[in-house]
């Protein structure tokens, strides 16, 4: 089943949304304002936001470009000012469409159903591609670049090497012997300790509080766990 966030803040339109689409056979989430809504889209896997302008906390163009920074999956915004059609049309905010209030929620559920097939239309006609999204991180492994909540934050060679071999093992306890061999070869100049410098500057660049890391844990005696 398709999962849907719907960022709304007005709670009787939103629970009317949803009932349509679970009646249409849609997993929906529901966040009443801004950032909490950005904050699911990043973390969260949705196959479509659907998305109001005006929102308490960040409005919802920028809740769009954040998320756009980093995902691509159809978003739906929402408006009930004709005004902010030009602003849709001109910030080129990358969304997808764009619906006035008031509509009929059969409208809605149209909309959400031609974009989902669209976009799966297309991820038939391309190549998959090489980035990693978690835990509000984007990873493009051609273009060695990561974005975290939107926004790119620089890593050495390997720094982003580490990150990339971390995530692509997730939930698994990895020693810092395993980490030094595939990171740096056996035959490196430098000792197994650099992992754990390593781990620390990955640290300070993907946690909220790097000393009480909730992503990249220690286990202690073992090696390193990347939670997802």
């Amino acid at each position: 089943m398709k999962k849907i966030l719907l960022i709304e803040d007005e709670v009787s339109i939103a629970e009317l949304q949803r009932d349509y689409l679970e009646i249409n056979h849609f997993v929906v989430d529901i966040q009443h304002s801004g950032d909490a809504g950005l904050q699911h889209a990043l973390q969260g896997s949705y196959d479509l936001i659907i998305l109001d302008i005006m929102l308490p906390g960040m409005n919802g163009f920028e809740v769009c470009k954040q998320i756009r920074a980093v995902k691509n999956i159809p978003i739906l915004l929402v408006s009930a000012k004709k005004e902010d059609i030009d602003k849709i049309r001109g910030l080129g905010l990358g969304a997808d469409d764009y619906i006035t209030k008031p509509f009929s929620p059969s409208e809605l559920v149209a909309r959400v159903k031609a974009h989902l097939a669209r976009y799966e239309r297309l991820a038939g006609s391309q190549p998959k591609t090489n980035i990693i999204y978690v835990h509000g991180i984007s990873i493009d492994r051609p273009a060695r670049r990561v974005h975290i909540n939107g926004k790119e934050v620089l890593f050495t060679t390997r720094e982003f090497d580490l990150l990339v071999f971390l995530v692509m093992h997730p939930n698994q306890v990895l020693s810092k012997e395993q980490l030094f061999e595939k990171i740096w070869g056996l035959d490196s100049a430098a000792d197994v300790s650099t992992v754990t410098v390593h781990i620390r500057k990955l640290r300070e660049k993907i946690e909220r509080d790097p000393a009480n890391p909730k992503y990249l844990e220690t286990v202690w005696g073992a090696g390193y766990r990347f939670n997802v």
